[in-house]
């Protein structure tokens, strides 16, 4: 059961976090509720994976990697929100799918070891929380 949750919480956490403000720029002001339908932001996928490497302390490499498949992670997610119904079996299923080759893919790039790691609640709570201040 765990593995089924681990995939979840990475889309839930990737899908929960928005960029960094610009410094230079202003800033407008835009109430926007977001749902768990809602398609996540592009920079999400950076977002996520720099936090991750920076909790697992990932080589630089790593990182990039990371950044890769969380990306495309993304990518699919989005798009099978677009094409499915939402809260439907089948989307529910497609995102199980998406996120059961992502969870494989990182196990690839950041070892068993480190993707345990990522997988204990303290982790879990620290990466959303700082993926919270990103927002």
């Amino acid at each position: 059961m765990r593995s089924v949750r681990f995939p979840f919480l990475l889309l839930s956490l990737a899908l929960g976090s928005c960029s960094l403000f610009h410094r230079n720029r202003p800033v407008p002001v835009v109430e926007t509720v977001r749902t768990a339908d809602s398609p996540a932001p592009p920079t999400a996928a950076r977002d996520l994976a720099d936090v991750m490497g920076t909790e697992l302390k990932l080589s630089p490499d790593q990182t990039a990697r990371v950044r890769k498949v969380l990306s495309g992670t993304l990518k699919e997610s989005n798009a099978a929100k677009e094409k499915l119904p939402a809260q439907s079996p089948q989307l529910l299923a497609e995102l199980k799918r998406i996120n059961g080759s992502s969870q494989q893919e990182l196990r690839a790039v950041i070892g068993p070891s480190k993707l345990k790691l990522l997988q204990t609640k303290g982790v879990q709570q620290k990466i959303a929380a700082e993926m919270q201040q990103k927002q």
